[in-house]
């Protein structure tokens, strides 16, 4: 490491602790000094702040003598830095600089809300419910790596090249800061890319600062997923090496005529002491700028700062350099594609076809054949293609996937069609939403005009069930048709099968099987975490069934679904089976020993963290509350979700508390061990109108068939007495049941 790139990382972080101070003595002892600083919709206040110093910061004292004491490490740089063992203070100082930062952003949000540029969806902090929501693609893979970026190239063109390159590797793009004037999320807007949370482009903030938002979600993952807790300089060594180790995220710097004024010299200093933040999470830094390297290994997983690299190959080498290795399967059609491109909307003034939706009908029916009746390949269109209509037309569309292996089953059928979603959305300028019978298929302007075709369609399916699916498929074949008379005839056949198959998923009861599987997906991110997967119970985070399981193991053998023989029943009524607990002590690398399928209070299920529900115990009410992670308000047990959430998560047992999926709430299974249905006493009113007829069906089985209309809401109470009151008013059963102390 040169002395130069030394003093510019202690310049920067000055830079930055003294913005955070003279913000912060603007509201002490002035009329803010007692305003919360502290981020919405999080456990964690700042959490990068939290991470590194072990200090929780809610309030404008706190920050003031966070930045005092953070200060201190970006007085002095060294008088010399001989090689890469010298990087301790710029270390240091690049963790006072991420505190600093995070502080101006805190401020930033709430004096400045509402005033940045309005072409612009500035997403700024990422909730804890918004960062769960991520978890799944993140520990699966379909998201191997974080990608925060820096400033801005000088063409719109290389910003939409960088972007989609960024999307076409389904790695999530942060967008912040700027170079001499230019931003690069304002330059995709200018491009019409569309960006948001669900194509990953996430315009963070307009500022250098914003970067400190990504570095938070990199903390989080550590303290939420990993259960580690922050404290002193150990548990903050522990929580940086987590994220070295386990968590892909690099820095692309862009711009290098940033170093050819004194304001963007300034400015890149603070760029500098950022990156340096970032390397104490093992995070590195690929530059275009020509600026000294660090290229030692240790600090990252190899080389820390690579510089002068050119835009067209910035982002593999973000890629090489952060050693992520990529799975990106090559499929012939004249479009981009990738899982960024998901999210994409066609809007109607720029739909060249239409299929399904409120203005034709369209569905897609996937079926396992025998093998000499599938032709492996074959794509057949029937019907007016695109260029045999207007643009803008509407027509009506069948898909039908057949498929065809020596190991495939019936059963999964299902698990395989419900992937056409997410394959078909990865095809830039398709959009596709819903399944079955609801499906609404989009084809842009742009799509049409690059050459894509219904043929090309059916090569995005059979590429990805390939992919995905190869150990389970010999043959794949997809006819698609868009004539209406056939698609009608077709569709009574298509709602018969999913009859059938509705009735053969909801008749599988957890005592007609004797194995259930385990799923140790996130224990990439929760080392301790099982979940064990039942035919009643599906995974907490709401992706994985008994039948998905079943299909994972048939398809990698060795991979994070193994079969678990169920064994000797120890306690039918809690669910515990020896066979169980014998795996669970193995797959939890000892850390526990027991577990109970159908109760919250007695060796629960352990949390990794992507949740979509906590259930916890109002000791008041003798009864269960429900909470999903899109509600933001408070709760009955006096915590929101995102509190519940950063203390059940990491792979322990929580007894009184549960993470959950959303399925789990119409399973005769649910906390059976405690009463099921009938302990539940509040759930959030959206949560309890999406789940409604589920939860009537068990309701009515367990002899109270008004109980829906019992359970309290948001709108009824928020505090244990107005919920005492109404359970009263209603006559709630659970006041009349058996304690659960």
């Amino acid at each position: 490491m040169s002395k130069l790139l030394s003093d510019l990382i202690f310049a920067g972080a000055r830079t930055l602790c003294d913005r955070a101070g003279a913000r912060i003595a603007e509201w002490s002892g002035g009329p803010s000094a007692d305003e919360p600083l502290a981020f919405q919709e999080t456990a964690y206040a700042l959490p990068t702040a939290l991470a590194l110093t072990g200090q929780r910061v809610d309030l404008p004292a706190h920050a003031e003598q966070l930045i005092s004491e953070v200060r201190v490490a970006t007085l002095e740089p060294p008088a010399k830095v001989e090689s890469t063992a010298d990087l301790g203070p710029a270390l240091a100082a690049g963790r006072s600089a991420l505190v600093a930062a995070e502080i101006i952003e805190a401020a930033e949000i709430i004096e400045a809300a509402g005033k940045l540029d309005a072409r612009i969806a500035w997403q700024g902090f990422p909730s804890d419910a918004l960062f769960r929501s991520l978890g799944v693609r993140l520990v699966d893979g379909r998201l191997p790596a974080v990608c925060t970026i820096v400033g801005a190239p000088s063409t719109v063109e290389d910003a939409v090249s960088i972007a989609r390159g960024l999307q076409q590797r389904n790695i999530l793009t942060l967008l912040t800061s700027s170079t001499n004037g230019r931003r690069m999320a304002e330059q995709l807007a200018s491009a019409g890319v569309e960006m948001g949370w669900e194509t990953l482009l996430v315009p963070l903030g307009p500022s250098t600062t914003a970067a400190v938002f990504a570095l938070g979600v990199v903390a989080r993952a550590a303290m939420a997923f990993g259960g580690l807790p922050p404290g002193d300089d150990d548990a903050r060594d522990r929580i940086l090496g987590y994220c070295k180790e386990r968590v892909s995220a690099f820095i692309l710097a862009l711009g290098a005529d940033d170093l050819t004024t004194e304001q963007g010299l300034n400015e890149a200093s603070c760029k500098l002491a950022m990156a340096a933040g970032g390397l104490n999470f093992g995070v590195p830094t690929v530059t275009d700028a020509e600026i000294p390297e660090i290229l030692d290994h240790g600090i990252c997983a190899y080389e820390a700062l690579v510089s002068g690299v050119p835009l067209d190959g910035i982002v593999a080498k973000g890629i090489e350099v952060r050693g992520i290795k990529l799975s990106v399967t090559e499929i012939p059609i004249p479009v981009p594609y990738g899982a960024g491109f998901e999210g994409e909307r066609v809007r109607k003034e720029n739909v060249h076809a239409e299929f399904g939706g409120r203005r034709s009908v369209a569905f897609e029916l996937l079926r396992g054949r025998a093998m000499d009746e599938v032709e492996d390949g074959k794509i057949q269109v029937i019907g007016p293609d695109l260029d045999e209509i207007e643009a803008g037309d509407a027509l009506p569309m069948a898909t039908r996937v057949e498929v065809a292996g020596r190991t495939f089953r019936e059963d999964f059928e299902s698990v395989l069609e419900r992937r056409i979603h997410e394959f078909s959305g990865w095809t830039s300028g398709v959009m596709h939403i819903g399944q079955r019978a609801t499906v609404w298929l989009r084809i842009s302007r742009e799509a049409y005009a690059a050459g894509f075709r219904l043929a090309h369609y059916g090569e995005v399916l059979i590429a990805k069930l390939r992919e995905e699916f190869g150990a389970l498929l010999d043959k794949i074949q997809v006819t698609i048709v868009t004539e209406q008379a056939k698609v009608e005839a077709m569709l009574d056949e298509a709602r018969a099968v999913y009859r059938e198959r509705d009735e053969r998923v909801r008749g599988m009861q957890d005592e007609e099987t004797d194995r259930y599987y385990a799923c140790t997906l996130c224990q990439s991110f929760a080392p301790d975490h099982v979940c064990i997967v039942t035919p009643e119970r599906p995974g907490l985070c709401g992706a994985y069934t008994w039948l998905d399981c079943a299909a994972s193991h048939e398809i990698h053998p060795r991979g994070p679904n193994q079969p678990v023989v169920k064994g000797e029943t120890l306690d039918a009524v809690k669910g515990q089976w020896q066979g169980v607990n014998d795996f669970l002590e193995v797959a939890s690398n000892g850390a526990l020993t027991r577990f109970s399928a159908y109760s919250i209070m007695e060796d629960p299920m352990t949390s990794c963290g992507c949740f979509e529900c906590i259930a916890a115990i109002v000791p008041e009410a003798n009864g269960v509350m429900i909470v999903n992670r899109e509600f933001g308000g408070m709760t009955p047990v006096g915590m929101t979700f995102s509190t519940m959430a950063g203390q059940i998560g990491g792979g322990i047992q929580t007894p009184g508390f549960l993470g959950i999926g959303r399925l789990y709430l119409g399973s005769r299974k649910f906390i059976s061990a405690e009463g099921g249905i009938l302990r539940v006493v509040w759930m959030p009113s959206e949560l309890l109108e999406a789940h409604r007829d589920q939860l009537l069906k068990r309701a009515r089985e367990a002899g109270c068939p008004d109980l829906v209309d019992r359970i309290a809401t948001e709108r009824d109470a928020t505090t244990p007495e107005e919920l005492l009151i109404h359970l009263e008013r209603v006559e709630h059963p659970a006041l009349t049941m058996e304690s659960l102390f």
